[in-house]
């Protein structure tokens, strides 16, 4: 018999993990293969340093100004179909950047590929925790390591085309119909029986004046004290990524004397090992716990973080942001987790909330990272990672003693 949601054949556990993980997997692809092409885009707009740092963050701007629309949307269409539908409209908006002859209709692309991305990520996130119910165990961190295995092949897809001189336009539409194509036959395959969908915790959607009212006295009760420390956790964990991306091969290049080629496996090494983490994360989250692993994740951060500002070689401070990164691995994923069990919230809220003032932290890691460098020096700078994860190691322990007391958030 079909269904709704998809081919006649019944669905499974498995066959949804399979569908979600692909769906993350196309999110990273997206999102990375352009990266490679930004320095072209800045020669043929012809952008100053600083007209090119303002260009960069539409993205990360455009998913900020999607803010909590994500929640309705998912509780009126489905958190699968609002991922799935998302990707689309990602695709679409990347390939018009890509297609774009001038620097105002590339932004407007970007911001909305920004706006896009958001929606998309709270869906996936949402239904991904409804496929980790119905598994009966952790599966989030894997579904992190789809995404960044994704990254990884959209980085390689962009860096090759540039290579051979294909197009940006002609790569990115290409990629855009590709990658669409994929989630959306995905999609077809993710269903997930109601019964592991997380209801809505009050009477928002019987359609009545006292449903009215009862929502907005959920809205008015938003348990912020319980999300805030969950914003915090996140964004400790995407600090230690950006730190990856924009800091570390100029850091082990300039300051700590590495060769431009041994610099550049600092990376490497750093994303890598948080790949593993996202991979190992499962199986220790099943054994520990939530908490108990986001809490020696902020460990090794501090520890890998103190490792790499007071080495004497390169060697050395690469193994240090080896261990930052394993650190930071599960950290957005226990956050994300958490958010979807906050108390007395329409489904969706918790994560879209989460996903939105988390992307803060992309605007201010770096700028913040640069003001400390040109003031007192990098090297002391990268002391933030270290202050992030000891950070996120007092969260994790307090959410972690608030779910032993028998409270219901978790981490």
């Amino acid at each position: 018999m079909r269904t709704p949601h998809g081919p006649a054949v019944a669905p499974s556990p498995m066959r949804a993990r399979v569908a979600i993980s692909t769906q993350f997997f196309t999110n990273g692809v997206l999102g990375a293969s352009l990266l490679p092409r930004l320095p072209e885009i800045k020669r043929a707009f012809e952008l100053s340093d600083t007209a090119y740092g303002f260009v960069v963050i539409a993205f990360a701007l455009g998913s900020i100004l999607a803010a909590n629309a994500a929640a309705p949307l998912i509780r009126r269409f489905g958190a699968l179909q609002v991922a799935v539908g998302g990707t689309v409209l990602l695709a679409a908006a990347l390939a018009g950047a890509g297609l774009s002859g001038a620097v105002v209709p590339f932004v407007v692309f970007m911001m909305l590929g920004g706006v896009f991305d958001a929606l998309l990520d709270s869906g996936q996130n949402v239904h991904g925790l409804a496929v980790e119910r119905w598994h009966g165990r952790s599966i989030i961190n894997s579904l992190h390591a789809s995404w960044s295995v994704g990254a990884t092949v959209g980085g390689v897809i962009g860096a090759t085309c540039a290579a051979f001189g294909v197009p940006i336009g002609t790569q990115m539409v290409v990629g855009a119909v590709v990658w669409a194509v994929v989630a959306v036959v995905a999609g077809f395959e993710g269903a997930v029986p109601a019964e592991h969908l997380r209801r809505v915790e009050s009477a928002a959607d019987d359609g009545s004046a006292a449903a009215d009212g009862a929502a907005t006295a959920t809205r008015r009760r938003f348990p912020w004290k319980l999300l805030a420390p969950l914003v915090v956790l996140a964004i400790c964990g995407t600090l230690v990524e950006d730190v990856a991306n924009n800091w570390v091969t100029l850091y082990l290049n300039r300051d700590v004397g590495a060769p431009i080629g041994l610099a550049g496996l600092g990376f490497a090494a750093m994303l890598g090992a948080q790949f593993v983490g996202r991979l190992l994360g499962d199986p220790m989250t099943d054994r520990w716990g939530r908490a108990a692993v986001a809490r020696s994740g902020g460990v090794l951060i501090l520890l890998g973080s103190l490792t790499a500002v007071l080495a004497p070689h390169p060697l050395i401070a690469i193994a240090g942001f080896a261990i930052a990164g394993f650190g930071s691995a599960t950290l957005v994923p226990a956050a994300y987790a958490a958010a979807d069990n906050l108390p007395g919230i329409a489904h969706g809220s918790g994560v879209a909330m989460l996903g939105w003032l988390m992307r803060f932290g992309f605007l201010l890691t770096s700028p913040m990272i640069g003001i400390i460098a040109d003031g007192v020096g990098l090297r002391l700078a990268m002391l933030v990672p270290a202050l992030a994860g000891l950070v996120a190691a007092v969260i994790a322990h307090l959410v972690g003693r608030r779910e032993r007391a028998g409270r219901p958030a978790r981490a």
